[in-house]
């Protein structure tokens, strides 16, 4: 995680402006109450752990969290990235050899998408930024069950090229939408990740901006009888402080 920490300041580093005009730049810490669901197989024929937890049961598990984006800009060229980590343990069930088989899990996951690209439209009160970029995953996941023989755990490292999209929507002088979008994988690391983030945000002054909105993401891998199918999904609320 260390190093994942490095890649992210290291590219946000790029906005550090030969001169002030030249450069615009924003670091978000965040809270994310996301929920999970989806499924777990450690290893080629052992069992699959299932796991739907709500809001409420995910703070009530979850051992840690951090979330970070960052986003600059140069004139039309444009560097995003985001970094989440988390860890919680939870019970499920397993499907096989017996339906509903109680289980337990414990799940860390942590990844950092970073991207770059072309601010593609600009008016007076929207802006489009088209850009390309990476998505590196490392899941570590363990599942328990009563039966002998059937516990097993994954660790996995991949990394996907993804496609994005981030918009900007004035409302007024304090208030703004933001929405942002990507889809990957293509079965270079995973055989898919998307994510969608929507943001409502008001301007507390001109470095200053409070956000509250909703992100979900998506992740599907399978390489040598291993699985990882999860979704996050859950409301946000963010502080931008701009520079």
């Amino acid at each position: 995680m260390k190093n994942a920490l490095l890649a992210f300041c290291t590219i946000l580093s790029l906005a550090a402006p030969a001169s002030a005009q030249d450069w615009s730049a924003q670091i978000t810490p965040y809270a994310w109450g996301a929920g999970i669901g989806g499924t777990i197989t450690p290893r080629a024929g052992g069992p699959s752990l299932r796991f739907d937890k709500g809001l409420a049961e995910v703070l009530e598990d979850l051992d840690t969290a951090f979330f970070l984006t960052g986003y600059a800009r140069y004139d039309r060229f444009v560097v995003m990235g985001d970094l989440s980590q988390s860890a919680s343990s939870r019970r499920g069930t397993v499907p096989f050899p017996a339906p509903g088989l109680p289980a337990r899990g414990r799940i860390e996951q942590s990844s950092l998408t970073l991207t770059a690209g072309y601010r593609a439209l600009t008016t007076p009160d929207a802006t489009v930024d088209v850009m390309a970029g990476l998505r590196h995953w490392r899941v570590e996941g363990q599942a328990t069950t009563p039966v002998p023989g059937l516990a097993g755990g994954i660790d996995v490292s991949f990394t996907d090229p993804i496609l994005a999209a981030r918009t900007n929507i004035r409302l007024s002088d304090r208030w703004s939408v933001i929405g942002y979008a990507d889809v990957g994988g293509f079965g270079g690391g995973s055989d898919m990740t998307s994510q969608l983030v929507g943001t409502l945000n008001w301007r507390a002054n001109d470095r200053l901006w409070l956000s509250a909105g909703y992100r979900h993401l998506y992740v599907d891998y399978s390489k040598n009888g291993r699985k990882f199918d999860a979704t996050f999904s859950g409301p946000l609320a963010g502080l931008t402080l701009r520079f």
